[in-house]
């Protein structure tokens, strides 16, 4: 598995993950994302502009695993 790339900043485990999703692409595709992450304990901001997600709280491995289990495709960013 790629590893998200890592980002200063605070959060549950003090740590954020940037991941390029491409096939984010409609607001439903936002919405399972940030739902997902939720459900497993993290927060996630996307941005459907750049196709960026920003997860904190999970570490990098969960958070992949957790965003290709919704249907999408992450890449370290």
């Amino acid at each position: 598995m790629a590893y998200a790339a890592m980002i200063g900043g605070s959060s549950r485990k003090g740590t954020q993950m940037r991941f390029h999703v491409e096939d984010m692409s409609c607001g439903h595709c936002t919405a399972t994302i940030e739902k997902a992450v939720a459900d497993a304990g993290g927060h996630a901001r996307t941005d459907l502009t750049t196709h960026i997600v920003e997860v904190e709280g999970l570490d990098a491995t969960r958070a992949e695993a957790v965003i290709r289990q919704a249907g999408y495709t992450p890449k370290a960013a």
